[in-house]
């Protein structure tokens, strides 16, 4: 006899409840638009990021969380001057261009050489040429690499072969320049700028056709300390147990940007599954769930270490770590895990259950709010398509993330697997992970081949220690 949807399903009930309302309302996409066109790109240092946090906080206590609150914590701030780029042979023109985030003021003439994608055999290859020179590369990453090459990966291989500037060029046409951090929250110890992809291949052909390319860059930008914020609330679980399980997204984006889909997409769904689960699951959860806004992660996941650093006693009893970053653009709303096997039966029965193209896999990148956790040993996953390979932003960083680029369809799509998945995390009796040994992380850091990136960091942290 088949198996009855009640039987293949024991949190139908609540589920058809809690997604009912997802369907029938646009409260996502109304936090959203608070979000973007209310407060801009939330960029640290802004009135405008205050703003969002006061928002999310007022926010968490309408939907019935308790202890909502701002987590203040301090970190070095840093903000945008005037950048400006000239070939000053073989011929004069002016190239438009901005800082990233953390450069140094700096006023620079000096060779150009390019190293293609940026992959660590370009780099080997042209090691002999870089050094005092500035560096090129594009944002894309070499197909038969089988990875994703990070910018900040690109830009600290340039500092270590002793490059005298970085310069990051997008790969998408018409999107203008790509931002992004150089470095985590201190000054970064070479200038990095970025520039379209026209005028990326322009500084390319010009190499080619005349051999030797000079330029002068000068930055104006500021690094000083200031103070920022984690947003906190939580939705209390009935039972006495001392676990919880954290789902969180950071609310910041970049100056340029409103930053709709990367991240403020994420945090909306976040919005969503607070106001859902606390509506509908209210004193049916077994374990609180906390919800947190992480704040400074574009410029060196900051929120997050701050958050690990207040909370370090609690951290034998976080469950998961569900990590919402950009989650609502159009990717597929499947669970990523960050090296944690044991968990995938857990996620797929769960999408059985739900009836849901729910893919589940295995992949780690150490650019996300969930990467500092991961070092502390902490169960954790995003939400995003395992399935992938690596490809480019698009129009992510660029002034052209606003807010038309988001789907409601996609916000109800991510929230409706988010709230159910986090009732599942939050009430059933096992769940087949526990914390991971000081040894277990370094053995992972070490070798896993996505965590390259990482390693190249902490090969330059020691240079500079």
């Amino acid at each position: 006899m088949e198996e009855s949807v009640s039987e293949k399903n024991p949190y139908l009930e609540i589920d058809r409840k809690m997604v009912g309302d997802i369907y029938t309302s646009r409260q996502v996409m109304e936090n959203l638009t608070v979000l973007c066109d209310d407060f801009g790109s939330r960029f640290p240092g802004t009135p405008e990021e205050r703003q969002a946090a006061e928002f999310m906080t007022a926010s968490f206590e309408r939907y019935g969380l308790e202890g909502a609150r701002l987590e203040e914590y301090p970190y070095a701030g840093w903000t945008r001057g005037e950048a400006t780029l000239e070939i000053v042979a073989p011929i004069e023109k002016r190239i438009p261009c901005i800082s990233l985030p953390y450069c140094p003021a700096a006023d620079i003439t000096t060779d150009l050489v390019s190293v293609g994608y940026g992959s660590p055999a370009e780099y080997e290859e042209l090691a002999s040429q870089i050094r005092g020179c500035a560096v090129m590369t594009g944002s894309a990453s070499p197909l038969d690499l089988g990875r994703w090459v990070h910018r900040k990966e690109k830009y600290e291989r340039s500092v270590l072969a002793g490059a005298a500037f970085f310069i990051f060029v997008s790969e998408h046409p018409g999107v203008g320049p790509e931002t992004g951090s150089l470095q985590n929250d201190h000054q970064a110890p070479i200038p990095g700028i970025s520039v379209c992809k026209e005028d990326g291949a322009f500084l390319t052909r010009l190499i080619e056709r005349k051999g030797e390319v000079k330029l002068r860059l000068r930055t104006t930008d500021v690094n000083e300390p200031r103070h920022s914020w984690n947003v906190v609330a939580d939705l209390p679980g009935k039972g006495d147990s001392a676990e919880m399980a954290i789902i969180g997204c950071h609310y910041d984006g970049h100056d340029i940007s409103q930053g709709a889909v990367d991240p403020a997409s994420g945090l909306a769904i976040v919005m969503e599954t607070a106001r859902v689960l606390g509506r509908y699951a209210r004193g049916e959860l077994e374990r609180t769930v906390r919800f947190v806004a992480f704040g400074t992660e574009e410029i060196g996941l900051t929120g997050a270490h701050r958050y690990l650093e207040a909370h370090g006693d609690e951290l034998d009893g976080v469950r998961f770590l569900f990590n919402l970053d950009a989650a609502g653009g159009k990717s597929r709303k499947g669970m990523v895990l960050h090296r944690w096997p044991e968990l995938e039966p857990f996620f797929k029965e769960a999408a059985v259950e739900m009836e849901e193209d729910l893919p589940v896999g295995q992949k780690v990148h150490p650019y996300s709010d969930h990467f500092p956790f991961l070092l502390q040993g902490v169960p954790t996953g995003h939400m995003g398509d395992p399935e992938t390979g690596p490809h480019g932003r698009g129009f992510g960083h660029t002034a052209y993330d606003t807010l038309d680029k988001v789907e409601l369809e996609d916000l109800r799509r991510g929230s409706s697997v988010a709230v159910r998945l986090m009732l599942r995390i939050a009430t059933a009796e096992d769940f087949p992970a526990r914390r991971r040994s000081a040894e277990e992380v370094q053995e992972i850091a070490d070798t896993d081949v996505g965590l390259e990136g990482y390693r190249v960091s902490r090969q330059l942290g020691q240079m500079y220690a």
